[in-house]
């Protein structure tokens, strides 16, 4: 069976945006980013994705360039009345109103032997987080101060999450690091 990975990109002081919601100062080259050998490891190994609602309307309902062509779980708590534009034979749009253990579950019955990638959302990766179901986390920093904005572990209980060290990435711009959440 393969993991549940929950993973962002952040600038240095810990924000996954800034004040203004954009993501443009992290994403400067989206084009080099799908090269990264992170990237590409992941879009070979992801068989489901979890995301989280507001994740899934900044796509503006257009999924066609998405770089994970597997079948993706909302987590929401309103079905949107048309579902997004993109999906195919191996990408389709569930989704899941009653909980992250649901959409958690779905996605791996959906996934198989391969990972599944917790994507788009502080909100949706620490809810993961505090029930535990996260067995790796990914996070890619970028060498940039936002100041103020959204932060990935910003509502996170108190109580200690161990994790261990097994990977570090340098690619142009971005420095990758892999942790195992030690359970």
């Amino acid at each position: 069976m393969g993991k549940v990975i929950a993973g962002t990109t952040m600038s240095l002081d810990g924000f996954i945006n800034d004040r203004n919601g954009s993501l443009s100062r992290l994403y400067p080259d989206l084009e080099a980013l799908r090269e990264t050998e992170l990237l590409q490891e992941e879009m070979r190994t992801t068989g489901a994705a979890v995301m989280g609602r507001r994740a899934y309307d900044l796509a503006e309902g257009d999924l066609t360039g998405y770089e994970f062509q597997v079948p993706i779980f909302v987590l929401t708590h309103r079905v949107p009345e048309q579902a997004a534009r993109g999906q195919n034979e191996k990408l389709t749009i569930t989704f899941v109103t009653n909980g992250i253990e649901s959409a958690i579950a779905q996605a791996k019955a959906a996934a198989g032997d391969k990972d599944v990638m917790v994507i788009g959302g502080a909100n949706t990766a620490q809810q993961c987080i505090r029930a535990r179901l996260v067995d790796e986390l990914r996070i890619g920093i970028v060498p940039v101060l936002l100041g103020e904005g959204l932060r990935f572990f910003e509502h996170l209980s108190s109580e200690q999450l161990e994790l261990e060290k097994t990977k570090i990435m340098e690619s142009p711009g971005r420095t990758d690091i892999v942790f195992r959440v030690v359970k």
